[in-house]
């Protein structure tokens, strides 16, 4: 079971297979492995104290940044993701980023970016489309059509919270110029990845 892995300068932490979006883009889909990874299915969620031991045991001189990224949505753990972000910054001045999908209020049921506050330096949210039925259509995500305003909302939310956020898109997967467009919209810079 792999927890951390490497991905270019980046020490990545996988801690759940959950995810709330069925993206057809999804790497999930197209292999196992990732980055120093062999596998990033999970067998059982570790859990947070495990979780934290995997982390510390890496030479963090080796890393630019720390990074919440697996093959799920790590807000699912929305309250182990936090208390590992300050049990990391207690031994590391690494930055922290959290990949996600956006749905953290979603899935939570309130609204989460000022919990974020003091324990991530970095969002990358996955905007993948420049509009709600685009975006249903390829992220199938589990809240329907609720879902798309919900990454707007949470993105636009966690700029008074967390110091650098960024929306993001896979290339070749939609339009691109019309998703910067909505990222400029709401004052946000847009990544293709």
């Amino acid at each position: 079971m792999t927890i951390s892995y490497r991905v270019g300068n980046g020490l990545y932490i996988n801690m759940t297979n959950r995810c709330s979006n069925d993206c057809k883009f999804c790497i999930r889909r197209i292999t196992d492995s990732y980055g120093s990874a062999d596998s990033l299915w999970l067998s059982d969620e570790p859990s947070r104290e495990d979780v934290l031991e995997d982390v510390l045991k890496q030479d963090f001189s080796d890393y630019e940044e720390i990074v919440f990224c697996g093959y799920g949505e790590p807000t699912y753990r929305l309250d182990d993701l936090l208390w590992l972000c300050k049990q990391i910054k207690k031994s590391c001045s690494l930055p922290i980023r959290v990949n996600t999908n956006g749905h953290a209020s979603l899935i939570a049921g309130y609204e989460t970016p000022p919990l974020f506050s003091e324990a991530v330096d970095r969002l990358s949210i996955s905007l993948n489309a420049p509009d709600a039925d685009e975006y249903n259509s390829l992220c199938k995500p589990i809240f329907g059509v609720d879902a798309y305003q919900g990454v707007l909302d949470f993105a636009k939310n966690s700029k008074d919270y967390v110091p650098e956020v960024i929306l993001s898109v896979v290339e070749g997967t939609t339009d691109i110029e019309r998703c910067r467009s909505i990222a400029e919209s709401i004052g946000l810079p847009l990544r293709i990845r």
